[in-house]
C-alpha cells in the first residue's frame, strides 16, 4: 500500500467516523452538521490520522507495495516469456512441417518423372523393336500406295508415322516414282537432287523401303523427328 493509498484509507475511515457521529447526533436530538462541514472535518481528521501514523510503519507499507508490484511484474514477465516460447515453437513446427512437404514433394515429382521416363524408353524400345529395316522387304518390280504405306508404318516409330505421312502426303502424294519437273526433287520425300538417297541404298528409284530409310535419317538429323519436320513443313511450307 503506497503513502497516496494510507491517506486514502485514513480518508475513508475519517468519513465513516463522522457520518457515524452525525447518524448518532441526529437520533440523540442534536441537530445535523451541513454536508460542508462533514467535508471539512474528514479532510481535517484524515490529515491528523496520516500524521498519526508512525514513520516506520510509512516505510514498511510503501516496502509491501513495492514487494507486490514487483512480483507482478515478474509474473507478467514470465507469462509473456511463456507466450513467447510456445509462439517460436509454433512457428518452428509450422515451418518445420512446411520444409517436410517440399521435400515430400519434390521426391514424388522426381520419382514421377523418373518413372515417365522409364515408361517413355521402354516404349521407345518396345517401338525400335517393331521396326523393320529396308532390307527386311524383299524386292518388286512396283508397289501400290497402300503397300508403301505399310512399309512405312513399319518402319517408323508410332508416335511419328503421321507426321511422316502428312509430310508425304504433301510433297508426293505416297507416290515413290514421283519427280519434280522443275526442280529435279524425286521420290516419296522429294530429295533434292534425288542422288542423296543412293546413301540410303542403290536402289532408291525403285524401292520405297530405301527411300522410307532415307527420308526417316533426314528428318531425325534435321529437325529431331518427323513431327519436328512437319511442324517445319507448316510454317514454311517446306522442310
Amino acid at each position: 500500500m503506497s503513502r497516496i493509498s494510507v491517506r486514502g484509507f485514513a480518508v475513508a475511515s475519517a468519513t465513516a467516523v463522522t457520518t457515524v457521529g452525525a447518524v448518532v447526533g441526529v437520533a440523540s436530538g442534536n441537530s445535523s452538521p451541513s454536508t460542508s462541514d462533514n467535508l471539512e472535518t474528514t479532510a481535517s481528521d484524515a490529515t491528523t490520522l496520516l500524521a498519526e501514523v508512525p514513520m516506520g510503519q510509512q516505510a514498511q507499507v510503501q516496502s509491501l507495495s513495492l514487494a507486490d508490484q514487483a512480483h507482478a511484474q515478474a509474473a507478467a514477465a514470465e507469462s509473456t516469456a511463456k507466450k513467447a516460447v510456445e509462439e517460436s515453437a509454433r512457428l518452428q513446427a509450422a515451418e518445420t512441417a512446411k520444409e517436410k512437404k517440399a521435400a515430400a514433394d519434390a521426391q514424388a515429382k522426381k520419382e514421377k518423372e523418373a518413372k515417365e521416363k522409364k515408361e517413355r524408353e521402354a516404349k521407345e524400345r518396345a517401338s525400335r523393336d517393331e521396326q523393320r529395316d529396308a532390307s527386311s522387304f524383299a524386292a518388286k518390280s512396283s508397289y501400290s500406295i497402300a503397300e508403301v504405306k505399310e512399309m512405312a508404318r513399319q518402319m517408323i516409330p508410332a508416335d511419328q508415322f503421321q507426321c511422316f505421312s502428312n509430310i508425304v502426303e504433301k510433297e508426293s502424294g505416297w507416290r515413290y516414282t514421283a519427280q519434280n519437273p522443275s526442280s529435279g526433287a524425286y521420290g516419296l520425300v522429294q530429295a533434292l537432287p534425288g542422288t542423296k538417297m543412293a546413301s540410303a541404298g542403290a536402289d532408291w528409284r525403285t524401292n520405297p523401303a530405301t527411300q522410307i530409310k532415307w527420308g526417316l535419317n533426314y528428318m531425325n538429323n534435321r529437325y529431331d523427328s518427323p513431327c519436328g519436320a512437319w511442324q517445319f513443313w507448316q510454317a514454311n511450307r517446306w522442310y
